[in-house]
């Protein structure tokens, strides 16, 4: 039950990132889920966050800042810019 979770979680942080990043038309369902589990790993990696004690409102904003910033890098890599 809780990969479910995981999954689920990690789409709605890749999707409210992509929506801030305005990189939304360009990615889909599944893109979204990595960007939001990948940039659960960045923020827990960069803040020092316990990702791992559960869903709190702290986790989930930790995640969404880590995805945003995962966006932030491949926008850079691949346009030269961050939007």
């Amino acid at each position: 039950m809780g990969v479910i979770i995981w999954l689920i979680v990690g789409g709605v942080v890749g999707w409210l990132a992509s929506m801030v990043m305005r990189t939304d038309a360009q990615q889909g369902i599944i893109l979204n889920v990595v960007v939001g589990i990948i940039g659960a790993f960045i923020a827990s990696l960069i803040f020092g966050a316990n990702i791992n004690d559960g869903i709190t409102v702290t986790s989930f904003i930790t995640s969404l800042v880590g995805a945003i910033i995962l966006l932030a890098i491949v926008n850079l890599v691949r346009r030269g810019t961050v939007r």
